[in-house]
């Protein structure tokens, strides 16, 4: 019994050394676990060799001159229309333009705030009444009971603070002033951060610097009618001739940019509306229109998603309609007309006419005259038997 199993030890190390030596993966398989790559596999969804779905790449044009955020925060109000339109595709550009007045012009939704923040100061100050959590600064962590002594201490210590840093940025050149941005840029973004909600902005309501920390290029043109119209039909034009673009949003309800969309339509580039005018003339030629509510509640994100299917429809029953091409139809009917007269020279059974067959010799007589010099031959004598 022992013998046996040291045979059998002996057989299976064996060929446990013979599969080593034909295929060396299979010692390296017992010690390693190895995944299956998704390229491998074509009924894995994550397959490289899938076929990608290419999304548009979508620009937004904002005409702040005509359509202002006004009783919206213009940063949340930039956020939620990048989120809205980013269902249409990949947002590539953004771009706001506007002249001085758009940005000095405080809307009367911020004023009213700015009055009711200035009567609970007053308030606070006489002791009438009393915040219930205090006031934390965000740059140092102190506490404040009073708003007022809040914003003088903000004032007289980190804007000072901040003024020094860039006065010291700005005087300084080279590699010294690369290692005093390294130094400040913390400090100097935490300020930053923290300013928006503790001091009002000197001019305006901070539309411009708003839009930016949103994403949007901001471009600021002269007090000039029409300046900004023209500066924004421009830079649209531009991008069509460029072809940066497969589908253009115009935040705006000014009919003036009715030309601009026709064009883009011409050119087979979807077209989005913004603006609060329903029956407007840039809805009725665009794609899609939506209202600042329908962005602003969400609406507009969901109802994105059919239209951007309808457009997946139009563009495979594009591809699939009949289109008139006459010189390729000149092409196809010269054609036929070259194989009809070469038929025509072919005999039906299959002998071209002029050519004559091997087998039948040439006596130079016609096909009623007999092949005998007198009489009549007795095969056609017994051809004619039957009549």
């Amino acid at each position: 019994m022992v013998v046996l199993l040291k045979f059998c030890e002996l057989f299976c190390t064996t060929q446990l050394k013979t599969l080593q030596i034909l295929n060396p993966f299979t010692s390296l398989s017992r010690f390693c676990h190895f995944e299956s790559k998704p390229a491998f596999n074509s009924w894995d969804p994550s397959s490289p060799l899938r076929p990608k779905i290419t999304k548009n790449n979508v620009a937004i044009f904002w005409d702040l001159d005509n359509k202002p955020p006004n009783s919206f925060p213009p940063y949340n109000t930039a956020v939620k229309l990048k989120a809205a339109i980013a269902s249409f595709g990949v947002v590539r550009y953004m771009v706001a333009y506007a002249n001085h007045h758009a940005f000095t012009h405080v809307p009367q939704v911020v004023r009213e705030q700015r009055k009711e923040r200035k009567i609970l100061n007053q308030l606070e100050n006489r002791g009438v009444i009393k915040t219930v959590e205090p006031y934390l600064c965000r740059v140092c962590g102190r506490n404040f009971y009073s708003n007022e002594k809040f914003v003088n201490h903000f004032k007289q210590i980190h804007e000072r603070e901040q003024i020094k840093r860039l006065n010291q940025i700005e005087s300084a050149r080279g590699k010294m002033r690369v290692k005093l941005v390294a130094k400040y840029s913390m400090k100097m973004e935490k300020y930053k951060n923290a300013v928006r909600d503790v001091l009002t902005p000197k001019v305006g309501y901070g539309l411009a610097d708003e839009l930016k920390r949103a994403g949007f290029w901001v471009r600021i043109v002269s007090n000039k009618p029409q300046a900004a119209d023209v500066a924004l039909k421009n830079h649209m034009v531009d991008m069509m001739d460029r072809r940066r673009v497969e589908c253009m949003v115009l935040v705006s309800d000014d009919s003036d940019f009715v030309d601009v969309l026709k064009e883009a339509k011409l050119r087979c580039l979807k077209t989005v509306v913004v603006g609060d005018i329903n029956d407007g003339a840039l809805k009725r030629v665009a794609d899609a229109g939506f209202s600042w509510s329908e962005i602003l509640m969400g609406k507009a994100k969901k109802e994105a998603e059919s239209v951007v299917g309808k457009w997946k429809d139009r563009d495979i029953l594009k591809r699939l309609e009949w289109t008139y091409n006459p010189e390729a139809e000149k092409k196809v009917n010269d054609l036929e007309d070259e194989v009809v007269e070469e038929t025509q020279n072919v005999d039906f059974e299959g002998n071209v006419i002029g050519v004559v067959d091997d087998n039948i010799k040439e006596d130079g007589k016609a096909w009623w005259e007999l092949d005998s010099d007198g009489g009549v031959s007795s095969q056609s004598l017994k051809r004619l038997d039957w009549t």
